[in-house]
């Protein structure tokens, strides 16, 4: 540690000094396939424990050894080094065995979001060049992807039939009392079934994979340039961000912890630090295919789990449940916040309310997601994103002249540079020589940094609301009305003004059984903010504010209504 303070003060990386005794910023990071992560665990821990779904369980030998049968079984289909291969699936075990058997079949992973409509699925399809689909027999998957096979270059889809996963009885009641959200299958060439793809002996042809330049895992985003594309993650991002994961929890117990998956996996956080940090410390995996509060906290209450990662609006949600002190919470260590902004509040009531740490990180589709935590032991910096993970530089940019460098303390666009940086997006030359600069990856979020090394964001530059010339950040304000212990959800923004150019607006749902009023609210904020960042408009809403699909508050959306509106 002393030679890493020494390195850090030449390097002028303040943050490597306050890291914590048992996490090194220049610990190695192996460059290897993705697939290697989940044979070195299987051929440890084998019998542990690796996935429960709904009471059903898998060890990771099994988890394994169906990985092996299906990734022969698509290379009997075709698939090979490069072929883009979709997963359509819910959080299950079907999506760790197909996820693993396509990269070890030598092919690259298109995670799709089950609630797309068709539109978005097909730019998504042609834009990646997907070959073939893996999806369940649900009606409400399958039926979109079988009309798009005509329409799309899917040559054929991959079926998984979703009572099979079930434990007994569910598996015979869901087909009694929800047999019709299953799918009707047709056009029996234009599927394989998954008994089909598994009946080999298991022994897939070894792929030479190149692990720096070989894309694992293709992840649409809107990035920072707005449009859907494809961000390229190779398996040394892949692999680099889970080793860094499991370098900053270095005191995880492989073999013994658990790990709560309410995140869709298809979703790039939920992809490192649920479904791939558990394959890598050999966490057993406790899966909801979707989020719901109640069935949330009785998992926790029954199954016991160590690691919760979640956004920020999952927490608030249990902080303003009900019932909450009718469930244990007790065995959560570490909860993992990212996605969005975690207000010092919610953090602070969720700590009190559990026990558990708390550990704000952020991240990117672009950085395979992680670029900065807080420690999990030294100093948690409430509003802080932390420091840098191992092997990762960020530096603050002048947004107005990106090769200039900011002071500690001065506002500056984040960039990074690590292990984890996408390869680029996928046919985007454009947009990815405009992200990707002289080796840093420019984030589009304004962020300032302390003496200490700890990064905190103040927004994105796209958010930043701009009137009467001033610069007003939307997290400073969001920040300030949390505060009011009535709040329970909030979002700021910029709305057009002929005047102004834009002013500030706040949308706020109370806690249940409370009331506010807008004259309460800008009463209460006199004293926090500035007379320039206090809301001109407030609109409180008994009901609660749009998300997104991993359950994070959604400005976009908040904005397109506040557009519909105005028509």
């Amino acid at each position: 540690m002393a030679d890493q303070k020494k390195n850090a003060k030449k390097a002028d990386m303040p943050w490597v000094g306050s890291y914590p005794p048992g996490a090194k910023w220049d610990a190695d990071i192996p460059v290897r396939p993705v697939f290697d992560i989940l044979d070195e665990t299987c051929l440890h821990y084998g019998a542990c424990p690796g996935f429960d779904f709904l009471g059903k369980k898998w060890s990771w030998a099994d988890l394994g050894g169906l990985v092996n049968h299906m990734a022969k079984g698509l290379q009997a289909h075709g698939v090979g080094k490069g072929t883009k291969v979709g997963l359509f699936l819910p959080n299950s075990p079907y999506f760790l065995i197909s996820y693993y058997a396509i990269l070890k079949a030598g092919g690259t992973v298109v995670n799709y979001n089950p609630l797309y409509v068709e539109r978005e699925l097909k730019h998504q399809i042609e834009d990646s060049g997907t070959e073939f689909m893996v999806t369940m027999d649900l009606a409400i998957l399958y039926d979109k992807m079988r009309s798009l096979q005509p329409q799309t270059g899917l040559k054929k889809l991959f079926i998984c039939p979703f009572t099979d996963i079930l434990p007994f009885p569910k598996n015979i009641l869901f087909r009694l009392v929800k047999g019709k959200e299953l799918a009707t299958l047709g056009h029996p060439d234009s599927y394989v079934m998954l008994d089909m793809l598994l009946d080999n002996d298991g022994k897939a042809a070894a792929v030479d994979i190149d692990p720096a330049n070989d894309v694992a895992v293709l992840q649409y985003t809107g990035g920072t340039t707005g449009t859907p594309k494809g961000a390229m993650l190779t398996h040394a991002n892949v692999v680099a961000n889970v080793e860094q994961a499991s370098l900053w929890f270095y005191n995880h117990k492989p073999g013994e912890e658990k790990m709560l998956g309410v995140l869709p996996f298809f979703h790039v956080f939920a992809m490192t630090a649920v479904m791939n940090m558990s394959v890598k410390c050999a966490m057993e995996i406790i899966a909801l295919p979707r989020f719901e509060l109640d069935q949330a906290l009785k998992l926790i209450h029954t199954k016991k789990p160590h690691y919760f990662p979640a956004v920020p609006a999952i927490y608030n949600a249990i902080n303003n449940h009900k019932k909450l002190a009718e469930y244990d919470l007790t065995s959560l260590r570490y909860c993992i916040s990212g996605g969005a902004p975690l207000p010092v509040e919610v953090k602070k009531t969720f700590e009190k309310n559990t026990g558990c740490i708390v550990v704000e990180g952020y991240g990117l589709t672009e950085a395979a997601p992680v670029v900065c935590a807080n420690p999990i032991e030294g100093e948690n910096k409430p509003g802080s994103i932390g420091l840098p993970f191992p092997g990762t530089k960020v530096t603050l940019r002048d947004p107005d002249d990106k090769k200039k460098t900011v002071k500690p303390g001065e506002r500056g666009e984040l960039c990074a540079q690590g292990p984890q940086v996408m390869k680029g997006y996928l046919n985007r030359d454009k947009e990815s020589a405009e992200t990707l600069v002289d080796g840093w990856l420019y984030t589009g979020d304004i962020a300032t940094m302390d003496e200490d090394g700890y990064f905190y964001i103040v927004d994105r530059i796209k958010d930043l609301i701009i009137t009467n010339g001033y610069n007003v950040y939307p997290r400073y304000v969001e920040e300030a009305i949390y505060l009011n212990d009535k709040v329970e959800e909030c979002i700021v923004a910029g709305v057009p003004d002929k005047s102004r150019g834009e002013i500030v607006k706040a949308w706020i749902k109370p806690k249940e059984g409370a009331t506010l009023t807008t004259d309460e609210i800008l009463a209460f904020l006199q004293d926090k903010i500035s007379k320039i960042e206090i809301p001109r408009r407030v609109e409180i809403r008994d009901k609660p504010l749009p998300k997104t699909m991993i359950g994070k508050l959604s400005r976009k959306d908040i904005l397109a209504e506040e557009a519909s509106d105005e028509r």
